[in-house]
Order: C-alpha cells, then structure tokens, then sequence
C-alpha cells in the first residue's frame, strides 16, 4: 500500500496574523496509519503537538532557519481520522 505525504507551509499565513489551525486540521483529515504530514513553521508549535499525538502522530522537528521550522509528523496505527 502506498502511503500519502501531504506537505503545507504556514509560515505566510502566521506573517500576516492568519490563525493556520483549521487549515492544518483539513490537512491531516485523509491521512491514514504511517502517511507523513510535513509542516513548515516559522517557530516550533509545541501546543499542535499535543493536539496531534492525541490523534495519532508522532513528530519530529528540524529547524532549517531562523525563522523555518519543518515539522515532520507521521500517522501511526489504526485507520484514517474520522474525528472530524
């Protein structure tokens, strides 16, 4: 089975004062158990990682710039989010 890697960067919407957690929360909607969501971040978003391990994910974080964070989640276990 192939496994879905959806990538969003945010770090224009946080710019210019744009809440991204809705559009976040669409993005992982269709991920099933070991897809990859990659997030680009201008800083580290502690509070998204416990909304998202409470979902299923674990995550590891890499910072690219001084302002670029890539936030690398991945799906594990059990089926496609229906918590929507």
């Amino acid at each position: 089975m192939e496994h879905k890697t959806i990538e969003l960067d945010v770090r224009e919407d946080i710019q210019n004062k744009l809440e991204p957690f809705a559009k976040i929360m669409n993005a992982i909607s269709c991920l099933s158990a070991n897809d990859i969501f990659i997030l680009h971040v201008p800083f580290k978003p502690v509070p998204l990682y416990g909304v998202l391990k409470a979902k299923g994910f674990e995550y590891e974080a890499e910072k690219i710039g001084a302002k670029h964070y890539r936030i690398i989640f991945t799906k594990k276990g059990g089926e496609k989010d229906d918590s929507r």
